[in-house]
This record gives structure tokens, sequence and C-alpha cells, in this order.
């Protein structure tokens, strides 16, 4: 994703926040991302995500990661979603706790 994101995070707490979400996007996870926005994205996580520094548009540099999703069911779908632009997940299966 390169080195430069839209948002970055200092705040400590903004981080946990980060880091816990990385904890609920398992590798193989089948997931809803609810986004700040309202929108959502219906996937599977095809690697857990980690954070990361980036810098912003001001040359900032903070925290933030990024999770690719993929769809099974639809051949060369996939997306890409900041972490800190994620809501809420909904996990759509059990995997949390069993990846490989």
């Amino acid at each position: 994703m390169g080195q430069f994101a839209e948002s970055v995070y200092t705040d400590p707490m903004q981080i946990r926040h980060l880091e816990a979400l990385v904890e609920e996007l398992p590798t193989n996870g089948h997931v809803v991302l609810v986004l700040n926005d309202g929108s959502s994205y219906d996937g599977v996580v095809c690697e857990r995500p980690n954070v990361q520094v980036f810098r912003d548009s001001q040359a900032k540099e903070g925290i933030n990661g990024v999770v690719r999703l993929e769809r099974p069911d639809v051949p060369y779908w996939n997306c890409y979603v900041w972490l800190g632009d994620i809501h809420r997940v909904e996990h759509l299966d059990s995997t949390l706790g069993s990846e490989t």
C-alpha cells in the first residue's frame, strides 16, 4: 500500500483500537466490516493485517493498517480497507481463534 495513508493515528487510545481490530481479523475469517461512514464490505480476510507506520498528506507520521478482503464466490474481486476506517467487525463464521 506504500508509505502514505489518508489518516494516521498517534493517540495511544486510537492505536490500541487499531491493534484490537487486528485481533478481530484472522486469516480466512469471513467478516463484514462496517465503516465509519456507514458503508460495509463482506468478504474473507486474506491475511491478518498489522499496524504500520505511515505518513499522511501533511507528512505527519503515525499508525494505521490495511486489511485485504476477497470473495471466493466472486473471482477477481478484492478490496483493501484502512483499519482506521473500520467502525465495527461482524463475524460470519467461527474462525476467530482458529487461525492456522
